[in-house]
């Protein structure tokens, strides 16, 4: 199963972001997000749920532990 590096990375991508542009959606630094997809950082609960809330998806999903996207 994929973990959150991967889910970021597929998330972002399938919106065609950037991570500049993800970042400056939800309040951080590029760096920050490349950070997240490279493993070198793990986000704050905080930063899972403003992910999770800006791609329409469960925490679940976004961490790996579920492939169902919507499982609330």
């Amino acid at each position: 199963m994929p973990d959150f590096s991967d889910r970021l990375k597929e998330l972002r991508k399938a919106k065609g972001l950037s991570q500049r542009g993800l970042g400056e959606a939800i309040g951080i630094s590029e760096r920050g997000i490349q950070n997240y997809e490279l493993e070198t950082n793990k986000p704050t609960s905080d930063i899972i749920t403003k992910l999770a809330d800006y791609f329409d998806v469960s925490a679940d999903y976004l961490l790996g532990r579920s492939d169902n996207p919507q499982q609330y």
